[in-house]
């Protein structure tokens, strides 16, 4: 059984924002799988289903981004999962540009919040993970105010492709490959710029 994990904060009011394309990744593997992430459980909501043959529970924690490893340290427990062989968290990241991916097998939270809670909860940082490039903040923002805004249009079209590529490389980790997902997204890839 696998664990996959798109991270965001709840409620319409950040629906959208950079900060929760973790969710944006689960709703289009819902999609692709046909999985309704629609119940209740550790606080958040997931979707039992099948992914490249395996069993797989999709799930977008409902703590708020700071707190997302409290939901997901409950759903691996639940389910008696090994995080270091069955979990994949997909979030999003500010060094990487807009439609870009990165896919990691372990490593450090890089200054993201709720990566950082998720290892605090879990007691390792061994687990896999997909970032999903958001851009870098412009210099006269203040950090947080830059991931909850939304994408401009260029940056949108972008995204869409970028989410794309992150559906098709959790079905490719999902399915034991973690190392042909980091061969095939890792390469740096030529984003053109897109005007605001």
């Amino acid at each position: 059984m696998f664990i996959i994990a798109g991270l965001g904060n709840p409620t319409m009011q950040y629906e959208g924002t950079r900060h929760n394309v973790g969710f944006d990744v689960i709703d289009r593997i819902a999609e692709k799988y046909n999985i309704s992430v629609d119940t209740r459980k550790s606080r958040a909501y997931i979707g039992k289903g099948m992914v490249e043959g395996e069993k797989a529970i999709l799930v977008k924690p409902w703590t708020y981004m700071n707190l997302s490893g409290e939901s997901i340290r409950g759903i691996v427990d639940y389910y008696k999962v090994d995080p270091e062989e069955g979990l994949l968290v997909i979030y999003d990241d500010i060094s990487l540009s807009p439609g870009q991916i990165r896919v990691r097998s372990k490593g450090s939270a890089g200054g993201h919040n709720g990566v950082r809670n998720i290892i605090a909860n879990l007691g390792t940082d061994v687990f896999a993970r997909i970032k999903v490039g958001i851009g870098e903040k412009p210099r006269q923002y203040d950090l947080a105010d830059y991931v909850l805004s939304r994408f401009s249009k260029g940056e949108r079209q972008l995204m869409e492709e970028a989410y794309d590529r992150a559906v098709s490389a959790a079905g490719q980790i999902v399915a034991g490959d973690v190392q042909a997902a980091m061969n095939r997204y890792n390469r740096k890839e030529s984003v053109k710029k897109t005007e605001e």
